[in-house]
């Protein structure tokens, strides 16, 4: 009895047919492993290697400029003419340009108020302001809300108006481009654009026009944004770390050295003459911010970004939301750089440096390499060496040049340094969503152009989880919660690092089952906000 095998519990047929299944598979796999799966994989590494090497390089860049500009570079209030705003008892409130607030707002429920009242407490003449609500809500009880608030501040003496279409066309970039058609803001000089979840602070004005008024080639000072629930979840940490260092390195480098970055969409005053000059607002992708902004410095206009001046604002936190936006702002940039690349090029009016630093650092390198080699070198090729012992992936390419990009990529949120080795892991789930949407971007596929707004929850959670006394039931929609690919990946590099664990020789394990465990995190739904009923 101790002599039976569990082999004998197995059928002969069965046994012949999975001996046989196995043989022909283990063949076929030495059949193809070396005249083809070898040299490919090991193009694939070189590709990958370089594509590091080049991230790597913009980023020492990014980080050198900055300790510079730091260290020796004049404020923006140095660089530029600038003069504090100044108050005139015979002049009276004529001293103060008329002012433009633009608030584009698409069903926002939660945080229509939060804007609108912002803008409304500006410290500014009231006569020289002139506030515009652009309404593209389809749902009427919204749409009455909104109507109801801006009469409600209209009543106190504000210049607020409410506006809205009769279609969604062109999105943001449409409802933005009919507001500045209305007769009522024709003598405006400048336009400040506030989202609906951000809220300015009453001197935004007062700093950030002294900049376009004594400087004629300025069109655009950009604030930065301060995040209001960044200690909502640990993505919303995530995003601050990454956002941070957008603001403190990325947008301070391009404005000091080219005085040129990507217009981020809102937080910022344009100067109305330099959109008309740049042929306006355009929805030929879901980055019309960044399109205008490329469009105005190609004929020569100037950007101010203001690292002292923030606007207040909302992180997306259910991961739906953060996908959404991710996709739409990974998706725009690389089908702006297929539409634009010739035309900067072509350009004449920008010299020779700065056309590259937009082309190359700005556009392929941040908005299409980040992504991709993130995505395919961490999650994809590595791993799949590790299966082939042929290949070789040198440490400082594996560990130790990414470790110097992550430390790099940390210096703009000091607070979380100690998040960040998951922040990587998170990250490095987020790049196959943006790796996907950038070449969706790039080739202009089916969801090129799809806009989804990204939903705010402002203080609505927050209220409701405060209710006593009353239970709520979670939705669970298993299209929302259960995200097959990142489980399908989870379950490739499981199988990756139990290989090497048995096999491998680099101990690469370690990190496979800890990016494991994040796929699967995530491809339960167990990150971000969950929103009670």
């Amino acid at each position: 009895m101790a002599e039976v095998s569990a082999n004998s519990f197995m059928p002969q047929a069965f046994q012949g047919t999975t001996v046989d299944l196995t043989s022909q598979i283990g063949l076929l796999w030495e059949l193809i492993r070396v005249p083809l799966i070898v040299p490919l994989l090991k193009f694939a590494v070189v590709v990958c290697l370089v594509m590091e090497l080049m991230l790597f390089a913009e980023r020492l860049y990014m980080g050198i400029v900055i300790v510079l500009v730091k260290l020796f570079w004049q404020k923006p209030e140095k660089r530029y003419n600038w003069e504090p705003m100044k108050e005139d008892l015979e002049a009276g409130s004529s001293t103060f340009p008329l002012v433009l607030i633009q608030i584009p707002m698409f069903n926002e429920r939660e945080v229509y108020k939060i804007s609108i009242g912002a803008a409304c407490n500006l410290s500014w003449p009231a006569d020289r302001l002139v506030i515009q609500v652009l309404d593209d809500s389809t749902d009427p009880i919204i749409k009455d809300l909104v109507e109801k608030e801006c009469k409600r501040w209209a009543a106190k003496g504000l210049n607020v108006t409410y506006q809205i279409r009769e279609t969604r066309g062109g999105y943001k970039a449409g409802a933005l481009k009919e507001g500045l058609k209305r007769d009522y803001v024709k003598d405006c000089e400048y336009v400040a654009i506030f989202d609906a979840d951000f809220r300015p602070e009453p001197d935004f004005l007062r700093r950030s026009i002294p900049f376009l008024m004594h400087n004629s080639k300025i069109a655009l000072v950009q604030a930065r944004w301060r995040f209001v629930n960044s200690d909502e979840c640990l993505m919303t940490r995530m995003q601050e770390m990454s956002l941070d260092y957008h603001f403190t390195v990325e947008q301070e480098v391009g404005s000091a050295t080219h005085a040129f970055f990507g217009f981020n969409g809102t937080g910022g005053i344009w100067r109305i003459a330099a959109i008309n000059e740049a042929g306006g607002w355009k929805d030929r992708t879901t980055v019309e911010d960044m399109d205008l902004a490329v469009r105005a410095s190609l004929r020569g206009w100037k950007f101010v970004y203001l690292g002292d001046l923030q606007v207040k604002s909302e992180l997306p936190s259910t991961f739906k939301a953060f996908r959404y936006q991710q996709h739409r702002w990974s998706c725009g940039p690389a089908n702006l750089f297929r539409k634009m690349v010739m035309e900067i090029v072509r350009n004449k009016k920008v010299n020779f440096w700065k056309k590259v630093y937009v082309i190359y650092s700005f556009f392929f390198v941040r908005k299409i390499i980040a992504h991709m080699v993130t995505f395919f070198f961490f999650c994809v090729v590595l791993p799949l060496t590790i299966m082939v012992p042929e290949i070789d992936v040198p440490k400082w390419g594996a560990i130790y040049i990414p470790c110097i990009i992550t430390t790099l990529n940390s210096v703009g949120t000091p607070r979380s340094i100690h998040l960040l080795f998951y922040w990587i892991l998170f990250e490095n789930v987020m790049s196959f969503h943006r790796t996907k949407a950038t070449f969706i971007g790039l080739f202009e596929a089916k969801r090129a152009n799809e806009w989804v707004v990204t939903e705010k929850l402002g203080d609505g959670l927050k209220n409701k989880n405060n209710k006593s006394n009353k239970k709520f039931q979670f939705n669970f929609n298993i299209g929302d919660r259960i995200h097959v690919t990142e489980l399908g990946f989870a379950a490739f590099l499981f199988f990756c690092g139990c290989y090497d664990y048995l096999y491998g020789k680099n101990n690469y394990f370690v990190y496979m089952f800890l990016q494991t465990i994040t796929f699967s995190i995530v491809g339960f739904g167990y990150i971000g906000t969950i929103v009670p009923t």
